[in-house]
């Protein structure tokens, strides 16, 4: 009876945790599909996001909701800019040289973070109240993070099938070279994509940070994570993205029911590496 109360209380939090785990992987999965690169600077940027809200919300007094304008133009400007410096010359180079150049991105963001803000913890004091549901208590702020993240995955879905850049994005994704050749113009199109990808992990972070204590380390859990979701959902596919999440939220909410809560994660990589084996292309299959 203790674990069935213990379900029905951890099992709402965890898909309700599970849609921003999708959206973080929204922005990992989006890069992979348009440009095969494999973003390790994922981590660091959720983690500058979760600061952004601090900064905001703590020194300029700014709803952490509303603080999430400026994180995301932030995010987007960062995401083009790191594509420029570090991506841009190796993107046709094997997938190490893109992986050395993004990992480099990691190490300077994490040791610039760690010279200018520690390793210690920070806290955004922020509550949005809750809802008592029986036994169970949702959170005010996992609530409004589950609609912020189904907004901005209706929004992606929107910009890349409805807008002229999104169909660029979609047709440099298919094939760059005829894309090219049709004139499109192919490096700022990666480069809005890889911006796309950063503004997502950015505000990711920035909701997760209404959520839990953080550091400039805390984004590398995430990352992991969204690498668990991207191959659940299917590596280049968003919106797989946002399903892999919720797979990973139920998880999440399930195994502390009836396992020590140390089983987490050696249950959910278990079922990474058997999606890799059994079905890499993702659970509704990679998209093109």
């Amino acid at each position: 009876m203790d674990q069935i109360n213990l379900l029905l209380s951890s099992l709402p939090d965890g898909i309700l945790l599970g849609f921003v785990y999708g959206l973080a992987a929204m922005g990992l999965t989006l890069i992979w599909g348009v440009m095969n690169v494999i973003n390790l600077a994922h981590g660091p940027i959720i983690a500058l996001g979760m600061f952004g809200t601090f900064f905001l919300y703590s020194r300029l007094g700014i709803n952490p909701y509303v603080g999430l304008v400026p994180v995301a133009i932030v995010g987007l400007l960062l995401g083009v800019l790191i594509y420029a410096v570090a991506v841009h010359r190796v993107i046709n180079a094997p997938h190490l040289s893109s992986l050395l150049a993004t990992f480099s991105v990691n190490m300077i963001i994490i040791g610039l973070g760690t010279a200018a803000l520690t390793t210690s913890p920070y806290n955004v004091d922020f509550t949005a109240g809750s809802i008592s549901i029986g036994s169970t208590t949702l959170l005010g702020t996992r609530l409004i993070a589950a609609l912020i993240t189904l907004i901005f995955t209706g929004g992606l879905y929107l910009f890349l099938y409805r807008t002229r850049p999104g169909k660029f994005i979609r047709a440099v994704a298919n094939n760059r070279a005829a894309a090219e050749l049709m004139g499109i113009p192919s490096t700022r199109i990666l480069a809005l994509s890889f911006g796309l990808g950063t503004m997502l992990a950015a505000v990711s972070g920035a909701l997760i940070a209404t959520f839990f204590p953080f550091s400039i380390l805390a984004g590398s859990g995430y990352e992991l994570k969204s690498f668990v979701i991207g191959v659940m959902g299917g590596l280049g596919n968003p919106i797989g993205a946002l399903l892999g999440g919720l797979i990973l939220g139920v998880l999440e909410g399930v195994i502390p029911a009836f396992l020590e809560t140390s089983w987490v994660p050696v249950i959910e990589f278990g079922l990474f590496i058997v999606i890799l084996l059994v079905r890499p292309g993702g659970l509704i299959g990679a998209k093109k």
